[in-house]
Parts: structure tokens; sequence; C-alpha cells
């Protein structure tokens, strides 16, 4: 064979060209790629789709949450459809395969979650049946971070308090009053202005302190106080966790005795409780197992028993464990309609998403169509 003829034809006979179809499909797999790694190790956005953080944060908020902040998660079930989080849209079902599961690790970021942080999350209890999801597949809930890793946190009376300190409450914030009037109907515009909402079913009302602090300064107003939980009486009605009576964390078999104390805690009462930390050990007893049974068993992977009021992790007897991972205390601002850490307890650090950052569009669905965007909302950070 003539080489050098071969190299010199081979120089000089152009490239065919690729077809439009051949370049579409080029186009949009590359950007199906981009858009993935973005959304995996950058930014990603997310909306409000519940009332549990107003008003720092309203249903309709759009916004865009930082991967960077904390450093990003590597996928830990990689095949997944693209763009689909666990379920296929229109036909429902699951948008990933789980035959194949990778480590947890996450890449070095700017810093550690905070204490007051607004902080994406996968929802611990979707671990359980029937869903039994895998961690990055759970699904993706924002609340503010209340408690980090070794702290002491409780609740007083709707208050926070932090190694005994009380942590400041978001401007935002809402509870729940109840008032009266001395006659006369309130001017329904009133309760507009200062973002009074009336849920439906409910006989009170809910809204900021600095709404609050406004509307019982009114000279028709009285009776005006905030609607709490006693303090040392489990409410049956709502009950927190780790348990309350007829309310059983796990199965009997995973209870000392049989049985679990009545810790006499409620939504607005609520602890003493301790924080895991990577590496703190715990002594396990009557008090303490039914609080962090749910971290060792379900999310750090380990074989509970219990026989009597002995304890078997992995099939050795113990009364002591010490925690392979960092813990998180989340509550929505929006006190009493938030389904978060007072009713299942703590979120493990693997479940930790991103940090939300700002908000880049606000849409009121209730609103008349020329006010449905909260133009006032735009771009606005987030605290």
């Amino acid at each position: 064979m003539n080489w050098k003829f071969w190299s010199k034809k081979n120089k000089t006979t152009p490239k065919k060209k690729k077809s439009a179809l051949r370049e579409w499909t080029d186009a949009i797999v590359f950007a199906v790629i981009a858009a993935t790694l973005i959304r995996t190790f950058f930014i990603e956005a997310y909306v409000i789709p519940t009332p549990s953080m107003e008003r720092s944060l309203l249903v309709g908020d759009f916004l865009f949450v930082s991967k960077v902040n904390y450093g990003a998660r590597t996928p830990i079930t990689p095949i997944a459809f693209p763009f689909a989080h666990h379920t296929m849209p229109l036909i429902g079902t699951k948008a990933y395969w789980d035959g194949i599961k990778l480590p947890y690790y996450r890449l070095p970021g700017l810093s550690d979650v905070k204490r007051g942080d607004v902080v994406v999350f996968n929802y611990p209890m979707d671990a359980d049946s029937p869903l039994y999801r895998p961690v990055d597949k759970r699904e993706n809930f924002i609340k503010r971070c209340q408690g980090i890793a070794g702290d002491t946190l409780s609740v007083v009376d709707a208050q926070v308090y932090v190694n005994g300190r009380a942590a400041p409450t978001p401007p935002g914030s809402e509870m729940e009053y109840t008032f009266t009037t001395n006659g006369g109907d309130l001017n329904p515009q009133v309760l507009s202005d200062l973002n009074v909402t009336q849920y439906p079913g409910r006989d009170y009302q809910t809204m900021t302190k600095a709404s609050a602090d406004a509307l019982k300064g009114y000279s028709n107003v009285k009776d005006f106080k905030p609607v709490l939980s006693k303090k040392g009486v489990t409410d049956p009605q709502s009950p927190v966790y780790p348990t309350n009576p007829g309310h059983p964390v796990g199965p009997p078999n995973l209870m000392l005795n049989g049985k679990q104390p009545d810790y006499k805690w409620s939504v607005d009462n609520y602890g003493p409780i301790i924080i895991p930390k990577k590496g703190w050990t715990v002594k396990l007893d009557s008090l303490t197992y039914p609080i962090y049974e749910r971290c060792i068993n379900t999310y750090e992977n380990n074989k509970l028993e219990v026989k009597g009021s002995d304890i078997y992790i992995n099939g050795k007897k113990t009364d002591s464990y010490t925690f392979k991972l960092n813990y998180y205390w989340m509550m929505g601002d929006n006190r009493h309609d938030s389904d978060d850490s007072r009713y299942w307890g703590f979120v493990p650090e693997d479940h930790i998403v991103g940090k939300a950052l700002f908000i880049w569009m606000s849409w009121d669905e209730n609103a008349s169509f020329f006010s449905k965007i909260r133009w006032s909302r735009l771009f606005n950070g987030i605290h």
C-alpha cells in the first residue's frame, strides 16, 4: 500500500456533513448532560408547595437552591430518568432504578449547615413503607434549621431554645392567635393588609408577631392571646416524636420491655432533646432508646433487636451507641402548620440537599390575573 498516497487522500477528503436529525440529537444530549450536571453539583430550582414556611416563604415562591454552599452530594442512585425526581410524570412509575446504590459522599462546600439557614433536604420518612425510597429520591422538603449536631434543643410556649438560649424568631414566622371583639366585626381589609390567614375549619387566625402586635392594638379587639398547647401534657390529637401513648415509633420488639415512656411533650412545649453528632456516644436506656432508635436502625443501617430490657446492635448486646453521622433539627416558620422535626425527628446529614438562596419568581394562584405575580418578592434573598 502507498501510505503516502493514503495519508494525502485522507487529509483532503471532506468530512461527511451531519444530518439535521443528528445535529439536533447531539444538541439535546449535550443540553441534558449539562443541565443534569448543573442541577446535581451547582444550583437547582424549587417551588414552595405548602404554607409551612409562611410568611417567610409563600406558596408559589420559586427558589434557587445552592448545592455549592454545603458541598454537592454525589448521586446515591445514579440510574434515573433526567429531570424527574422520584416519579415519572403522567404514568406515575418510579423514575429511577435502585438496583445500584453508591455510598454517600459530599464534595467540599463553602460552609456547614448553620442555625437559621433555610435548607432543602430529603424527607426522612420516605424511607418507610410503602415507599422505601433511596435517600436521594425521597421527597424534597424545605424548613429552617433550628439545631445542629451536638445542640440541646427545647421548645417552651412555641419559643425555640438552643443550648439554654432563646433562638432568634424569623420576622416571617407565624403563629395562631385567638381574640374577640367588643361587638362589631373587624374590617376585612384590615385583616387583609396585615396578612392574617383564616384556615378553613379553624377558629383561630394565623399571623406574624408584627401583625399580632398591630391587631391587638385596635380598640375593639380584646382577649388577644396565642394558641398554645399546655406544658407537661401530651396532646393525643397531635402526637410528636418519638412517641406518645398509643403512637409508638417502631414495632413493639424495638421497645424496651415492650413499652415507651410518655415524655409529655407537645408541638409548643418540647424537649429538651440532644441532636446527635458524629462520634458522640449515647447511653441507651428506657428514656433515650426511643429517641435514637430510628437514627441507629433506619439512618445508620444497623440491625436492632430488643429482648426484654436488653439491646442488641448487629448481634452484640450493648447499652450505648456511637453515631456515624451528624444530624439536624428542622422546623417550619409557620409553627402550627408544618410537618417537621417535632413530628418525625432528626434529619441525617446525608439527606441535606442544599441552601435556599433567593426567590426568582413568585406566583399567587388565588390573585386576579394582573396581580398573580408578586413583583415585590422577585429576586429577594432568603433569610
